[in-house]
């Protein structure tokens, strides 16, 4: 029988929920609100996009810092708060009509930062507030209800855009990111232990270094690059792909895409009896091995052109890289010092959101010289890649948790 998480967690995991529902809930509304009221193409979607990924890269490393300096919550209290007020900006500028798509890029970028806190505080926050041997179960709880949000908020968001407007879409996230903070507040932290100063750049070498110099980690972190690079390319070919090749309308391509999130809420409710069931180094590799059966189901609709087939495809990239993201997690927790917690999770965090960009870049090259159906070939050998990695790696033989580093 499951335990009740402790009051602590139960706060930060109903944060989670809040922030991530705020954020995905504007995340959908934005694009379909510029496209309605301010007549925007592709350029001014692809535009908004990328400015509200920029957060990643830029500030992931900055914020790693501070949240292995300071309280962790008093930072996600002020980046949701910081949210909030973005999204209280646009609201104000849909009520008296000053909406724009440089409004929309600047204040969804701001917006964007409280989700780069929450991504790299939670994690750092967690170990402080269970025993070691609840991580896997308390990163399973946050990543269901992370899970929650991208299943619903979408679907929410097109329907309140299209329902009620963009005002309406806009309150209820502000009121999301509000409970967000209110949770917060409940929440009790452990103090930090004193560290002496030391200058920024050096504490971020010694993050990398012992990244890389543990092995696991080190292949945990290719794995992550490698699938992010492949999942991109496949991203930027499968719209047209569906549209195009398979003759799926929009309605339908976006149910297929939302196939994705309800995976996602499937692993990570079977995610604890994964980990109990195998060692644990085989329950990490879970996801890895299921992406490539992912990627090779969705080659498979070149040959068997089907929309089912296609969801098929996206609900098992939901589930099964999501037993990775618990197992991943719970690991490096395990493995990292308390007081590099912070920059080691940021430093997962530059990576992945690097690859990103060249995943899109690729996918967009190979599909307008060779066509889709060569995105899908070359995402699939990339799945390939990275299950090859983790596969050989050493993880293969770890059969519970390490212990934990000093």
């Amino acid at each position: 029988m499951t335990s009740q998480p402790p009051r602590p967690l139960a706060a930060l995991t109903g944060a989670n929920l809040m922030a991530h529902s705020a954020e995905q809930l504007s995340l959908a509304a934005v694009p379909m609100i510029a496209v309605l009221l301010l007549d925007a193409g592709p350029g001014d979607i692809g535009l908004l996009a990328a400015v509200q990924t920029l957060p990643f890269l830029l500030l992931s490393l900055p914020l790693g810092l501070m949240v292995d300096r300071m309280p962790r919550r008093r930072l996600m209290m002020a980046a949701e708060t910081l949210r909030a007020a973005s999204l209280l900006a646009l609201l104000a500028a849909a009520l008296t009509g000053y909406l724009s798509i440089g409004w929309l890029a600047v204040l969804g970028f701001v917006g964007a930062v409280g989700t780069v806190a929450f991504s790299v505080a939670a994690p750092a926050l967690v170990p402080a507030l269970v025993p070691r041997a609840a991580l896997a179960q308390a990163n399973g709880r946050l990543e269901l209800a992370r899970s929650a949000a991208f299943a619903g908020g979408p679907a929410l968001g097109g329907a309140l855009v299209s329902w009620a407007g963009a005002s309406a879409t806009f309150v209820l996230a502000s009121v999301m990111s509000l409970a967000a903070v209110a949770l917060l507040w409940r929440l009790g932290e452990p103090p930090l232990a004193p560290r002496a100063a030391r200058h920024p750049l050096r504490e971020v070498q010694d993050g990398a270094r012992f990244v890389w110099r543990e092995p696991m980690l080190r292949s945990v972190l290719l794995t992550a690059a490698v699938w992010n690079i492949a999942w991109f390319v496949l991203q930027a070919a499968y719209v047209p792909y569906a549209m195009r090749v398979l003759g799926l309308g929009a309605e339908v391509v976006g149910a297929t895409l939302g196939a994705f999130g309800a995976g996602m809420v499937v692993g990570a409710l079977l995610a604890p009896r994964i980990v109990q069931a195998m060692p644990f180094g085989r329950a990490i590799q879970v996801g890895p091995v299921v992406s490539v059966f992912a990627a090779a189901v969705m080659a498979s609709t070149l040959v068997v052109p089907s929309a089912w087939v296609a969801g098929l495809s996206f609900f098992l990239f939901g589930a099964g890289p999501v037993v990775w993201t618990i197992t991943s997690t719970t690991l490096r927790q395990s493995l990292t010092p308390a007081a590099m917690l912070g920059r080691v999770g940021a430093l997962f965090l530059t990576v992945n959101a690097g690859a990103r960009p060249v995943g899109a870049a690729l996918g967009g090259v190979i599909g307008a010289r060779w066509g889709e159906a060569a995105c899908l070939w070359l995402a699939l050998g990339g799945f390939a890649l990275q299950a090859l990695l983790i596969t050989r790696s050493q993880l293969g033989s770890l059969q519970r948790l390490p212990e934990a580093v000093a």
